[in-house]
């Protein structure tokens, strides 16, 4: 017997159509159910990720065409007789009686096991391969019945989203893309289900999570070959998928305390899904690196809560999985953490909070390190039209999700790598945070964040020329001028809550300075080696114009910068100025010993009441000063490193800065040798500047 069915609905009698309540169609035309054949060509389903198996059996032959599914026998049961059962149980069904439905729902499911017929020796040992072809000419026949496939239905439908086609042949895949597209043309509001049928299936990556019984293995490439092919070419019949697929891809976003695993299958799936959906480019990356900051702050906080042993033990459970080699079997999520804690069985706590560490560490890296590569390609001009393009939208998503949130670590590495590969993408940056930084209506905690990221670009950047460096300088002097002129009419002492931007703004110059003390130099003497930074010491240096002025005019303002900015920061840049004749502000700092900023401060805890209440030391000012937070501070990740490595500048010691610290210095240039594995270190104002004091 043989049957040619065509892509087309057959007609249903009006009884049937009143009964089944279709839901509205979702495409305009109605004249096919599967799109055109240009549709079918775009979206490459028939291409050679899903190429036809070798001819299985004699008298069981499914072919396979865009537009036309041909069936032409099926062991001893034809197509029409497989229609017609379906027609019974639904017909039924509307009627109220479920057991040939629930027969049918359980058949589309794929879940029939045919181990108890493989045991009987008697049973035809080609049973097995007629049911397997049989469940294709079933989803054949359903999607003829498409209309009526409405909410009465919903059970079905769920049991045939459910059936596992990736780990089958490729000829039932394309089968089972093609009745969704069916299903989804006859019936609109299923869209949000197909499509969340497929995203379900991101976090999928290991071949035990797509296993059919007596099915050959498929490898993940193949399996996501297959579900890319089906997305896409859902995504081209159905153009109002891409707003519902856009919502979806954050709900079905992995949780952050999920594994590892799946974090890196579903970006690895959203990143596939960017290259042949240009329309959700900008919004798959915003996804992903808004996803990202919050593990990257949550892993920040929790290495900072952690004592040194816990934090040894993160290192070492990196050590061995990299070691190891990252693999992605089922126990390796826990194998290098648990190798860390074993002798340590009953801290259930401690292993949980050295694994999850771990993890989150991996999870950044390997993420990271993507990124990285997928933004390389875009700048190997860095002054072409892609380039610039892609830059506009790493500083969007710098604007939007990285700078406003506070404690994020090394996402932001990315606008610094890439934002140092020309002039033009420098000064982009840069002006980006100017405009943030000096703008009224901003909120100031973006303000001072802005400054910090300035500040710590210019000082850290090792690509930043240095006549960038003294232009920045300027800029950000010109404007601490107007805020010390603004703000001196009202200003009785030192307040940082009053004064946040003029600190944030007067503590991002000193940090600078710091770091690009030599490009502020206009000349030297002839006895200073540009080689040898000691030579530098003590000598009558001529810096560039404005410089000294704007330090020296804002220092000794009333508002007191160098009692209220972080003490590290202070403390460094006195030492250097002093050493290279800069300015001395050390009868400063000890004058500022005996004041105290309680005197100055505006709102509740100005008298210190409250804050005598809650056991505070009235003696500790540090809650009233400036953190010491720059957020380009040394990258820790071990991996994805390999970017950034030659892209920041390391804090230089400069020998017989403070005779009596080379000791110190010496002992700690050995120690941060030693500490190379470790995850937690603090930022580099707390590790490198602040053990000069």
């Amino acid at each position: 017997m043989s049957i040619t069915m065509t892509t087309a609905a057959p007609q249903l009698s009006r009884a049937a159509v009143k009964a089944a309540t279709p839901l509205k169609p979702i495409l305009k035309s109605s004249s096919s159910l599967l799109g055109t054949r240009r549709s079918s060509d775009e979206a490459d389903l028939d291409n050679n990720t899903m190429e036809n198996p070798q001819s299985p059996r004699k008298r069981q032959r499914v072919e396979f065409d865009l537009n036309n599914i041909e069936v032409h026998e099926i062991g001893a049961r034809s197509v029409g007789e497989i229609k017609q059962e379906i027609r019974k149980a639904l017909d039924r069904h509307d009627q109220g009686d479920d057991e040939d439905y629930d027969i049918l729902k359980d058949t589309l499911s794929g879940k029939q096991s045919y181990d108890d017929d493989d045991d009987d020796e008697d049973v035809d040992p080609t049973i097995p391969e007629r049911r397997r072809q049989e469940l294709k000419v079933y989803l054949v026949s359903l999607s003829s019945f498409s209309p009526r496939l409405g909410r009465s239905c919903d059970g079905l439908i769920k049991s045939v989203l459910q059936c596992q086609w990736l780990g089958r042949d490729d000829q039932f895949a394309k089968i089972y893309v093609q009745f969704l597209a069916a299903l989804v043309s006859a019936q609109g509001p299923r869209l949000t289900q197909v499509l969340i049928c497929i995203l379900e299936r991101f976090t999928d990556s290991r071949p035990s999570d797509w296993a059919v019984p007596n099915y050959p293995t498929v490898s993940r490439e193949a399996a996501q070959q297959r579900l890319h092919v089906a997305l896409r070419y859902l995504l081209s019949l159905f153009p109002a998928a891409k707003p519902v697929l856009e919502q979806l891809m954050a709900t079905k976003y992995p949780f952050h305390d999920e594994s590892k695993r799946m974090h890196l299958a579903y970006v690895d799936n959203l990143l596939r899904l960017r290259k042949y959906c240009p329309d959700l480019k900008t919004e798959i990356m915003d996804l992903i690196i808004s996803r990202l900051v919050k593990i990257d702050v949550e892993m920040q906080m929790d290495l900072d809560d952690m004592d040194d042993r816990l934090a040894a033990m993160v290192a070492m459970a990196l050590k061995s999985s990299r070691e190891n080699g990252n693999q992605d079997e089922e126990d390796s999520d826990e194998s290098d953490a648990e190798s860390v804690v074993s002798e340590e069985e009953d801290e259930d706590d401690e292993y949980t909070r050295v694994k999850t560490a771990k993890e989150s560490i991996e999870k950044m890296d390997y993420i990271l390190d993507t990124l990285f590569d997928i933004y390389t390609p875009s700048f190997a001009d860095p002054d072409s039209d892609e380039a610039l393009e892609a830059f506009e939208d790493l500083l969007s998503e710098f604007s939007n999700l990285i700078l406003p949130t506070i404690k994020s670590r090394h996402t932001q590495f990315l606008i610094f790598h890439f934002g140092q590969r020309s002039e033009k993408l420098i000064d982009a940056f840069c002006g980006t945070c100017i405009n943030i930084a000096f703008e009224s209506q901003r909120p100031l905690i973006l303000q001072q964040a802005a400054s910090a990221y300035l500040a710590s670009f210019v000082a850290r950047g090792a690509h930043v020329p240095g006549h960038i460096v003294v232009k920045i300088f300027e800029v950000l002097g010109f404007h601490l001028d107007q805020m010390r002129t603004l703000y001196e009419t009202s200003c009785r002492g030192p307040d940082v809550r009053r004064y946040a931007p003029f600190y944030a703004l007067m503590q991002a110059l000193m940090y600078i300075f710091c770091f690009r003390w030599q490009d502020l130099i206009r000349s030297v003497p002839d006895e200073v080696d540009k080689d040898d930074i000691s030579s530098y010491l003590d000598q009558e240096i001529e810096w560039e114009s404005e410089i000294k002025d704007i330090m020296r005019r804002n220092i000794y303002s009333k508002l007191n910068p160098l009692k209220v900015c972080s003490p590290v920061i202070v403390n460094q840049f006195a030492k250097l100025a002093h050493r290279f004749r800069f300015m001395y502000v050390y009868p400063l700092i000890e004058a500022n010993k005996r004041l105290r900023l309680s005197q100055f401060s505006t709102g509740a805890y100005s008298s210190g009441g409250a804050l005598r209440d809650l056991s505070f030391d009235m003696n500790d000012e540090s809650w009233q000063q400036l953190g010491s937070f720059f957020p380009f501070d040394p990258y820790q990740l071990p991996v994805s490193k390999r970017w950034v490595e030659q892209d920041y500048l390391q804090w230089r010691h400069i020998p017989g800065l403070n005779q009596e610290e080379l000791d110190d210095d010496s002992d700690e240039d050995e120690q941060e040798g030693e500490n190379d594995e470790e995850v937690d270190e603090d930022t580099a104002t707390d590790d490198e500047v602040g053990n000069d004091e």
